[in-house]
């Protein structure tokens, strides 16, 4: 019999990165994709950012580390793996790890045979890190592959590392997969047993502790729901031999199911202190009175230097509602940076403000230690933070008075345009276009040209002069090319933009940028979002010379380019000393601003990209309406400035929209691009029923996957897509911009768009 010690621990994170401090992961994997390096190399380069991370933590002073969390592409897609679940159309790909990649990402096929189609991808609650979406159908036949997850244990435990496997939960898994044939948790009681055999394996190999996340439960759920959770934690705690079993909310609080949970056998429950759970839930539920509460009062997700005192006093009055406490942060620090260690230009006062992932870890030991010993041992901590916390309030760059004063004096008007029927004869009688426009979204390849360009202009090897004379020289390329294709409306291809939010805010006051602050969006694609630390404004025009100038080099419309505020929001680390809606007017004002220079320049289509919005809606209904609310109006207040001839457009993607469709059709666009392909145009019946009549362009083919869709695919799209949207509304484009394909697959791609948009025509 295999005994295993369940001691509680006191200092933890729920998860890890993995992309590497310097995108080490994303450029092997690459590498591997082109045919540079094999697989051996590309493990021993994930191998190293293993144990370098553990090591770390260990040296931190972590007593319980997070494994398992490590992915090649995303933690659902691994769970997919784990269970069995991958889609039947990858299983004829022999190689495991090229059969893994290819229902990532799909991939371009042969002459001979057609490519693979990928899972569908979203984003992950209300962050913007997307996973896969599994596919469960009707002749799934789960089975148990644990030997990644064994694997690291395993390499953990060789290390001297007190390793806590990581998985995703059974109900979360199930709630976020599409089924057919029914509900997909309607197959929970086929995972159960599997979940028991990995405990059991896990126990054998000498695990003390799991951890099985479940986020879902911060959702509504129903009271069906809820007694799942009772009655399938009640049968994973039933065996002996199994390790102690944490199982992680996080993103909001968890309501009934903490009951649930807690009147099961589990030993520990982590909880999301920074997200809407309070002590008072804690205190309510008796049954934790026997357990360890692994509380998250450092916050995970944003940049923030904790509170140490309000951190301290939270756990102090949980001491007294739970068998045990241990701190930890409330959720996987994939959501942050790696480190503030290497921002050096930063300035100091914002700078002491900030936690990054490495500091993140300091601030849950100094909390335990704090715990344990009191405050007297981390004394000098606690003044400077206080000290961190007293500076920033202070700070002058947080409040504007001449911004606040603008927005005050703003009335209803300034988010109204004329009625959509109206602006549509305006706009065509100006435009001329033909029926199905074809364009992009607007970014086109990132060429090594302009990575060199950009990286030669920072490390001071041309001056702005010549970056801007060769950006230039890439516009120029790509209007050429979108002409030499017979595209209707063109974009500018943004090769002068770094990201599409980073680059505005580099240019806004109230933002700050960093140099290595990587966060993974997805697979191999990273961001460094921007730090919202102040209030928001434009000091000058930010676009408006490079889109004229792409326009003086044809006579059809180019569309300037410019992100919406709720996106800029989403995708940086925001303030959390006022309301988001606050910021979000701010942001709104200063893009307001750039819409109107852009037409007085003479663009006559101007698009304002919303990809965020169904990203940040809360998790609860009841708190979804104040969201839509200012969302909708900050985007409004963003895209009235303009005349009625002026089209308005907005691009949403990668999201299940169903719950944000009234707020679609709220924004007002003349257009709506939007992601359809992964989702073969399902977003088209949520629209109609909602009595959507604005232009619509549904993505006809998918932009994350390397594959080229044929013009008979895509003209199958259109068609389907005409059953749905008359075709005076409708809009033929990509799903996406195309910053992450190749030259080559992107004009094969949208000839092939082009092609069968007129043959619908």
């Amino acid at each position: 019999m295999t005994v295993v010690q369940k001691t509680p621990f006191t200092a933890t994170v729920l998860g890890l990165p993995r992309v590497g401090p310097r995108r080490e992961l994303k450029r092997a994997t690459e590498a591997y994709w082109a045919g540079k390096i094999d697989a051996d190399q590309l493990h021993a380069v994930a191998r190293e950012l293993r144990t370098a991370q553990l090591t770390e933590l260990q040296a931190a002073g972590l007593d319980s580390i997070p494994v398992g969390t490590f992915s090649y592409y995303d933690q659902v897609l691994d769970t997919a793996l784990l269970l069995g679940a991958l889609p039947p159309r990858v299983a004829g790909i022999a190689d495991p790890l090229d059969r893994y990649f290819a229902a990532a990402r799909g991939n371009a096929g042969s002459d001979l045979e057609a490519g693979v189609e990928p899972l569908e991808m979203t984003k992950w609650f209300d962050t913007n890190y997307h996973y896969l979406v599994p596919e469960i159908g009707e002749d799934t036949a789960f089975s148990l592959n644990p030997e990644k997850l064994l694997h690291e244990v395993q390499e953990a435990l060789e290390l001297g590392v007190s390793a806590r496997p990581v998985v995703v939960g059974p109900i979360t898994f199930l709630k976020l997969a599409k089924a057919t044939g029914g509900a997909a948790l309607d197959r929970l009681a086929e995972l159960v047993p599997l979940y028991r055999d990995l405990l059991g394996r896990l126990a054998a190999a000498g695990v003390s502790w799991v951890q099985i996340d479940e986020p879902v439960l911060v959702t509504d759920l129903t009271a069906d729901e809820i007694a799942l959770v009772r009655s399938t934690y009640t049968e994973l705690t039933a065996p002996t031999e199994r390790p102690a079993i944490l199982v992680a909310t996080y993103f909001g609080h968890s309501d009934g199911a903490l009951t649930a949970l807690a009147d099961t056998d589990i030993e520990g429950v982590a909880l999301d202190f920074t997200s809407g759970t309070d002590v008072s839930d804690v205190a309510s539920v008796p049954a934790l009175a026997s357990k360890l509460l692994v509380a998250g009062v450092v916050d995970g997700r944003n940049v923030w230097r904790a509170d140490l005192d309000k951190s301290l006093a939270t756990l102090g009055t949980l001491l007294g509602s739970a068998g045990s406490v241990a701190v930890s942060t409330s959720c996987s620090l994939l959501h942050v940076p790696y480190t503030l260690a290497v921002e050096t230009d930063l300035d100091d006062a914002l700078r002491s403000w900030l936690a990054f992932g490495n500091e993140k870890v300091a601030e849950v030991r100094l909390l335990a230690t704090g715990l344990t010993e009191g405050p007297d041992a981390i004394g000098a901590e606690l003044a400077e933070a206080r000290a961190a916390l007293a500076s920033r309030q202070a700070d002058p760059r947080l409040n504007d008075g001449q911004v606040r004063a603008r927005l005050a004096a703003l009335g209803p008007d300034a988010v109204k345009r004329a009625p959509a029927e109206e602006r549509r004869v305006l706009q065509q009688d100006r435009l001329q276009l033909p029926t199905l426009p074809t364009t992009t979204i607007g970014s086109y390849p990132q060429t090594s040209a302009i990575r060199v360009a950009r990286a030669e202009l920072r490390k001071g090897q041309i001056d702005e002069a010549e970056y801007v004379r060769r950006m230039r020289a890439e516009v120029a390329d790509v209007v050429a090319l979108q002409e030499q294709l017979g595209l209707d409306v063109l974009v500018h291809g943004e090769p002068e933009r770094n990201d599409m939010v980073q680059y505005f805010a580099e240019q806004l006051d109230g933002f700050a940028a960093t140099e290595l602050g990587w966060v993974q969006s997805y697979g191999t694609r990273c961001v460094r979002p921007p730090i919202l630390f102040g209030d928001v404004t434009r000091r000058t025009p930010m676009t408006v010379e490079w889109i004229t100038y792409a326009q003086s080099l044809t006579d059809k419309p180019v569309k300037g380019m410019l992100t919406g505020p709720v996106t800029i929001l989403a995708w940086s680390f925001v303030r959390d000393d006022q309301p988001l809606g606050d910021s979000a007017r701010q942001v709104a004002l200063a893009i307001r601003d750039e819409t109107v220079d852009l037409q007085a320049a003479g663009i006559r289509i101007i698009q304002v990209d919303e990809p965020a919005l169904r990203e940040l809606l809360p998790l609860r209904e009841a708190d979804q309406r104040a969201y839509l609310d200012w969302s909708v109006q900050s985007f409004r207040l963003a895209t009235s400035g303009v005349s009625d001839a002026t089209q308005v457009h907005t691009h949403l993607c990668y999201s299940e929209f169903g719950e944000v469709i009234d707020a679609i059709a709220g924004l007002d666009a003349d257009v709506t691009s939007i992601e359809a392909a992964r989702s073969r145009m399902e977003v088209l019946d949520d629209l109609n029923a909602a009595g959507f009549d604005l232009g619509v362009g549904p993505g006809v083919y998918d932009i994350h996957s390397p594959r080229v869709p044929s013009v008979e695919e895509i003209t199958t799209s259109l068609r389907a897509a005409l059953k749905a949207v008359p075709a005076e509304r409708l809009w033929v484009n990509p799903d996406c911009g195309l910053k992450t394909r190749g030259q080559a697959e992107v004009e094969a791609s949208l000839r092939n768009m082009v092609a069968a948009a007129a043959a619908v025509r």
